[in-house]
């Protein structure tokens, strides 16, 4: 994969993925309902999340929809362009595609349903109260999570590299 229109394709394969898994839920679970999948560590619960991770400005009056909708955009944005200037670096473009395409997935739901519709639920049985529930989250964030910790990766292989 060394083109843009290969990355451009497995962001959007992410974003096809991230509203498939959203719509199953939506036919499948009622809001606030929570289905057991692997007790006591794994559930499926609907929420909508008008904030951002962690449920950041969700309790604001909803000029957030708006706020987080253009930054999501603006990212997008950004991402595409850097996509563009290092479509060489396969490492560095998987970990952009990532991103981007969590981004989008997000953003189409802002769009939609005025809320980001999260419903993986982690729990951790026995663990500190300030992690247990987990928030929830689903697939964009996910992919949101795992590139930006591969753009972090990267950038500290890169910098060890250039101070050798």
């Amino acid at each position: 994969m060394r083109s843009i229109a290969a990355w451009l394709g497995l962001s959007a394969l992410i974003v096809v993925f991230d509203q498939i898994t959203k719509l199953v839920i939506l036919g499948t679970i009622a809001f606030g309902q929570t289905v057991d999948v692997l007790p006591p560590v794994f559930s499926l619960v609907l929420t909508y999340n008008p904030g951002a991770a962690f449920s950041f400005l969700a309790w604001a009056s909803g000029w957030q929809r708006y706020f987080f909708m253009l930054i999501a955009l603006a990212a997008s944005i950004l991402l595409v362009y850097m996509l563009k200037k290092h479509e060489r670096d396969r490492f560095l473009c998987f970990a952009l595609a990532l991103v981007l395409g969590g981004a989008v997935g997000n953003l189409i739901d802002r769009v939609i349903y005025g809320a980001v519709l999260d419903f993986l639920l982690l729990r951790w049985p026995g663990g500190p109260r300030l992690l247990d529930p987990w928030p929830a989250f689903n697939l964009a964030d996910s992919c949101i999570t795992i590139g930006a910790a591969l753009l972090i990766w990267d950038s500290i292989r890169r910098s060890r590299v250039k101070r050798l």
